[in-house]
């Protein structure tokens, strides 16, 4: 019987790479749409949108069932649960990718910005956050968890400098106002695949280890102990 949980931990495993492997694809398509003024990149978009939504449903039934036959305790029920919610956090940020598909297609009829380069330098950065978020929860490598929280402070001072680029070019070039608002949603939806990316590290670091980081919660001072 403990063999056979242990297979199925390892099809649990299995499938959570394979969705954000899918997710991934998504992100770097849109972006390619984007960069690249490649239409033709964002076309297998919708359909890997339909998968991930169906591999979410397909692992939180999984889990269920592995809850339901195995009543694991400990370290395997944290890895579950954490499971669930790694899963939910990847079907959302392929929601951003679709988002930002969107909206390239939309900038694909005005004249490219400068900022894009930008916008290319966040996306890279957000997928190795996507990447390496998974492998350590995958591997329960907490190290390199810990490396993609500190990573999602890179990300957000990219967003603020882009941001900071864009408004100053709305200022000085009034045409460009509705290609520089869309270049700047598309910064805010890259942020959000990275905050995404930080929760699934996060949810190594519960799974491993039984803490929970979120909103610094490890940086919090211990209650005190309650009144004899």
């Amino acid at each position: 019987m403990e063999r056979h949980f242990d297979e199925q931990l390892a099809d649990l495993k299995h499938r959570l790479v394979r969705m954000s492997a899918l997710a991934e694809h998504m992100i770097n398509a849109a972006v390619r749409v984007l960069v690249a003024r490649d239409a033709s990149a964002g076309e297998p978009v919708p359909g890997h949108e339909d998968e991930v939504n169906r591999m979410q449903i397909d692992i939180d039934e999984f889990c269920l069932q592995l809850i339901a036959l195995h009543q694991p305790t400990a370290g395997d029920l944290r890895f579950i649960l954490a499971a669930t919610k790694s899963a939910s956090d990847i079907e959302r940020l392929a929601d951003q990718a679709v988002n930002v598909l969107k909206k390239a297609e939309r900038l694909l009829t005005s004249p490219p910005l400068a900022e894009t380069a930008r916008i290319e330098e966040m996306a890279a950065l957000a997928s190795r956050m996507l990447s390496d978020s998974l492998h350590s929860f995958v591997n329960r490598d907490v190290g390199r968890a810990r490396e993609v929280l500190l990573r999602d402070d890179q990300l957000d001072e990219m967003k603020s400098v882009v941001t900071d680029e864009l408004i100053a070019r709305m200022g000085a070039e009034p045409s460009a106002v509705v290609s520089a608002v869309d270049l700047l949603l598309v910064a805010r939806n890259l942020e959000r695949i990275g905050d995404h990316a930080t929760n699934i590290a996060e949810n190594t670091i519960f799974a491993v280890e039984g803490r929970d980081v979120r909103h610094h919660a490890e940086d919090r001072p211990e209650p005190p102990p309650p009144a004899p």
